[in-house]
């Protein structure tokens, strides 16, 4: 069984349209156990109630944004450890500095493609096939 049968993402983003461009973009490359949250609060709630492998999601969020989510993530001892990919349309610097010491495992920016996203995937938890 392939890495990409297995593992179970998270894709965090207020956007349908985003959501369902990843998820698309997920499929392609073989990957099918996808969960979605439409905000970072959502998205918490998911993380702390099922076993997620990979987090995916969008800065700019109502409630609670992308960094935020990161944050939480990372100070609670169950999920610190979660992969956990960006997604921006900004090339804000400042904002993935901070993402990043925050515990950014890999950032992708929107748009962006498949191979794009196969890459940024593979580059966190190693090859999917």
């Amino acid at each position: 069984m392939s890495l990409a049968d297995q593992l179970k993402v998270l894709i965090v983003d207020d956007t349908t349209t985003s959501r369902m461009l990843i998820r698309d973009g997920l499929q392609e490359l073989g990957i099918k156990n996808i969960s979605f949250a439409a905000d970072g609060e959502e998205g918490l709630k998911h993380v702390m109630s099922k076993p997620t492998h990979l987090i995916i999601s969008d800065f700019n969020m109502p409630k609670l944004d992308g960094l935020g989510l990161l944050q939480a993530i990372r100070k609670n001892a169950p999920t610190q450890k979660t992969p956990f990919i960006m997604l921006t349309g900004k090339g804000d610097k400042d904002l993935l500095q901070k993402a990043i010491q925050s515990g950014l495992n890999n950032y992708l920016t929107k748009p962006f493609t498949v191979p794009a996203l196969k890459s940024a995937l593979e580059a966190v938890v190693g090859r999917l096939k």
